[in-house]
């Protein structure tokens, strides 16, 4: 029984082969997987900001509310001014909720950069290395 114990070992070049093929599938599917979460991220973003118009829009409203209350003040009796004060009170709160969830939108999506993707390349080199040196 004297057979080649190099008999069904793949050679050099096959290995070479089998390993770009793989690198080629790894770089392919962590592309993917940074397409994902960028798209993620701009929505986040998208959204964020549209909060943050929104909030713009309202608060402006609550300014102008501010100045009809102040005009109610001097020319109308007080459940007028009052009732217009209530109003302003109102759309000014409902100008900061919107501010807090756009900026809490805007942070989840900054930095705008595949941070999974980005670990998942660097544990795949890290392997690979470890591989190579084995």
């Amino acid at each position: 029984m004297g057979g080649d114990p190099m008999a069904g070992e793949p050679s050099v070049g096959e290995l070479v082969k089998q390993a770009s093929e793989q690198l080629s599938d790894l770089v392919r599917t962590e592309m993917r997987t940074a397409q994902a979460e960028l798209a993620l991220k701009g929505k986040r973003a998208g959204k964020g900001g549209g909060m943050l118009g929104a909030a713009a829009a309202v608060g402006y409203v609550g300014l102008i509310g501010v100045w009809a209350t102040l005009a109610a003040v001097l020319a109308i009796p007080l459940d007028v001014w009052l009732a217009v004060l209530i109003a302003t009170v109102v759309f000014l709160a409902l100008a900061g909720l919107l501010a807090l969830l756009g900026r809490k939108e805007l942070k989840q999506a900054v930095p705008p950069k595949p941070e999974r993707a980005i670990d998942g390349v660097r544990s795949d080199v890290h392997e690979l290395k470890e591989r190579v040196h084995r």
